[in-house]
């Protein structure tokens, strides 16, 4: 179970996971070491999953955004693996999810232009038998981050675990609490 402490240190781990150990500590009210100890057994744990970049995906050439729903009409296991396996060879999808309701999956699949989307697309529906797709393109990305919400985080202190609650509020109440304030 995580702790207020726990809490305040992904904070700003999903803020900027470069930061020195000692500046994470100081600002949350720990030593070096017992704030290294915290971060090492939230990456043991799996809390802490990984540390990345996170690139300009124009930089790369990569900035055209589609999201690409597909229905089918097969749901046999050996299709679902090829399926999976197929979909996980494409660097282009970055996110893929097995849905509920209308679509079965989608895709969020990242390249530099349309001609580039439809070299995808063959290369897709070669590889696999797929009853329906329909792509979307983003015309603007109005919000984006890899910051998860912490509010709803359990921390065992017999706090509300946030549920059904605004999150913004909920983080906002928190950081008043980690200030002193409320």
């Amino acid at each position: 179970m995580l702790d207020d402490m726990d809490v305040k240190i992904l904070k700003l781990l999903q803020q900027d996971c470069t930061r020195p150990v000692a500046e994470i500590g100081k600002e949350v009210g720990l030593s070096t070491t017992p704030c290294w100890r915290r971060m090492q057994k939230l990456e043991e744990a799996g809390v802490i999953q990984r540390r990345v970049a996170i690139l300009d995906p124009v930089m790369v050439n990569a900035g055209v955004t589609v999201f690409v729903s597909i229905k089918t009409d097969q749901h046999s296991l050996k299709w679902l693996e090829k399926f999976h396996e197929a979909v996980v060879d494409f660097p282009e999808v970055v996110e893929f999810y097995r849905m509920s309701g209308d679509i079965d999956y989608l895709l969020r699949v990242v390249v530099p232009d349309i001609a580039a989307y439809d070299q995808f697309y063959k290369r897709l529906i070669a590889r696999i038998e797929i009853a329906k797709v329909s792509s979307a393109f983003a015309m603007e990305q109005i919000k984006y981050t890899t910051e998860l919400p912490l509010a709803f985080v359990p921390t065992g202190k017999g706090q509300d675990t946030g549920k059904g609650q605004d999150p913004g509020k909920a983080q906002e109440a928190a950081a008043g609490k980690s200030k002193g304030k409320g």
